[in-house]
């Protein structure tokens, strides 16, 4: 029974990645309304993104280290009350750069502590189906502008940015918070007596320190991948909804983020069928 418990952190973990990612990067819609009533400009409400995306990545070091000592856990509880935290500031910001720290510093770090800390406590509990488990995870993430930002939308539309996001802070919170309580390690055994039809390769020892991890070539290939890649996407999607209105771009993108965060994981799963 201990084994199938893994599906309940996949799903656990699906759910507070779409709720942390979808408020965390809902922002695209507040743009227009926030510039309306503060007269502050674009690229400084963007700036907050910018500040977000910095921080989470620096701040992604420090929550997964804590992760490897206490558990994802605790860190997933800390980055909600975090997420929440910041969210209600920036909803009653009237100076842009109390803005700017609110949600760049405080929603940004809290970003850094839900995916690697999640992904790695899902990877604990699967010796078989391992991708597959990892892209049901970051699902979550894709399913966020299907389910958030619509949701952002229309609260925008009936009650102002700064409720609406004061709203999302207390929901996102509310519900990551329980989820979060379903995480937890995997027990020993299963790290120490995977089954007969494990599809995990095994591994060389791991690095003894951090200087060494930075230096291997996957932690190189796959920063450089995670970096051109959102370094890519991440100013033009922010940008889009100003442009389009909520047109095509949204209509589209959630569906084909999903079929591409889940493809490769039934892939993985049929490749090791054959």
């Amino acid at each position: 029974m201990e084994r199938h418990y893994g599906w309940v952190i996949v799903a656990a973990g699906a759910v507070i990645t779409c709720l942390a990612m979808g408020a965390m990067f809902a922002l695209p819609v507040y743009l227009q309304p926030i510039a309306a009533e503060t007269g502050w400009t674009r690229a400084g409400i963007s700036g907050a993104m910018t500040v977000g995306f910095i921080v989470m990545g620096v701040a992604g070091f420090l929550w997964g280290t804590l992760t490897d000592r206490i558990g994802a856990r605790p860190v997933i509880l800390a980055a909600a009350a975090m997420l929440g935290v910041g969210l209600f500031i920036a909803s009653r910001a009237n100076d842009l750069l109390v803005f700017q720290l609110a949600y760049g510093g405080l929603v940004g770090a809290s970003g850094g502590a839900f995916f690697a800390p999640l992904i790695a406590t899902t990877l604990g509990w699967f010796d078989k189906h391992r991708s597959l488990a990892v892209s049901l995870v970051s699902l979550g993430a894709g399913v966020a502008p299907m389910t958030m930002t619509p949701l952002a939308t229309v609260l925008i539309e009936n009650f102002g940015w700064r409720a609406a996001m004061m709203m999302t802070a207390f929901a996102a919170t509310m519900f990551i918070i329980p989820a979060a309580f379903l995480i937890r390690r995997a027990p020993e055994v299963l790290a120490e007596a995977p089954t007969p039809g494990s599809d995990v390769v095994p591994s060389a020892k791991p690095p003894t320190s951090i200087g060494i991890l930075l230096r291997t070539p996957q932690f190189i290939v796959l920063a450089a991948v995670f970096f051109l890649c959102c370094g890519a996407h991440s100013g033009p999607i922010f940008h889009t909804v100003s442009y389009a209105m909520l047109a095509v771009h949204l209509r589209w993108r959630p569906p084909v983020s999903i079929v591409w965060r889940a493809l490769p994981g039934f892939l993985a799963v049929s490749s090791s069928a054959c």
